[in-house]
């Protein structure tokens, strides 16, 4: 039974992964598609999206050290 908190530590990573990486395809079809339909505003499409972008890995880089931390503090 000791063996738990390290199973939801993977669960917890893994649906961590999965979240940001659906998360960043959302966001980087939408400026595809804004980029395809506008060639012209690239430029203010890429700046846009970068910000949500480094946001979302952020947000997901410091889940999955509470996720560690959890786990090697058990």
């Amino acid at each position: 039974m000791q063996f738990l908190h390290y199973f939801g530590a993977a669960m917890a990573l893994g649906l961590i992964v999965i979240g940001a990486g659906l998360g960043i395809s959302k966001l980087a079809v939408a400026a595809a598609e804004g980029i395809a339909r506008q060639p012209a505003a690239a430029d203010k499409i890429t700046g846009a999206v970068n910000l949500p972008l480094f946001l979302l890995e952020g947000v997901a880089i410091i889940a999955e050290v509470f996720a560690l931390v959890i786990v090697l503090m058990k």
